[in-house]
């Protein structure tokens, strides 16, 4: 009998340990991706040649919705005149975030006529929107934090494909 009661108290305690550590391990787990958001980098997408001035840049073309929502998230590293060109079927106020994405990142807004509308900086991993001053948005370009300034583009210029205009490249007109 006195054994039984040993065994059952040995058992308590160690329930008892296991459950209070059960809530700081959960504590201390990574969370777990909700479905359908990106888990890792996307492959590198088709690429095209920009002009901004007289600067020539390869910029990804992100074009469906799982490519702009992933975007440059996960990757380390992107070469000094690459970038990413997000690419909207409808001007719209957008809104950019750094979720899962370590690049320090510079971003344009540029309107459907290829115009650079704004230029933000962007901190790595910050969750925090950011919005574009305009409703005119239908490309943003991602580059390396500081690119533009370093290459002296600016708001006000336009932005060129190897096909003519944005417009003309993307949606066949202008």
């Amino acid at each position: 009998m006195k054994l039984l009661t040993c065994r059952w108290l040995l058992i308590m305690i160690a329930g008892l340990w296991l459950g209070c550590n059960r809530t700081e391990r959960l504590a201390s787990a990574p969370l777990a991706a909700s479905p359908g958001e990106p888990t890792q980098a996307q492959g590198t997408l088709p690429t095209l040649k920009l002009w901004l001035g007289a600067e020539e840049i390869t910029a990804e073309q992100a074009l469906s919705s799982i490519q702009i929502q992933t975007g440059l998230m996960f990757r380390k590293e992107m070469p000094e005149n690459h970038g990413m060109l997000f690419v909207f079927d409808h001007p719209h106020r957008a809104s950019f975030w750094m979720r899962n994405t370590v690049l320090p990142l510079t971003c344009a807004y540029i309107d459907p006529d290829g115009v650079i509308l704004e230029i933000r900086d962007m901190k790595p991993l910050d969750e925090a929107a950011i919005q574009a001053a305009s409703d005119r948005v239908q490309f943003v370009l991602e580059m390396n934090q500081g690119w533009f300034s370093r290459h002296k583009v600016s708001a006000g210029m336009v932005v060129r494909t190897e096909r003519g205009s944005l417009q003309e490249t993307y949606f066949g007109g202008k």
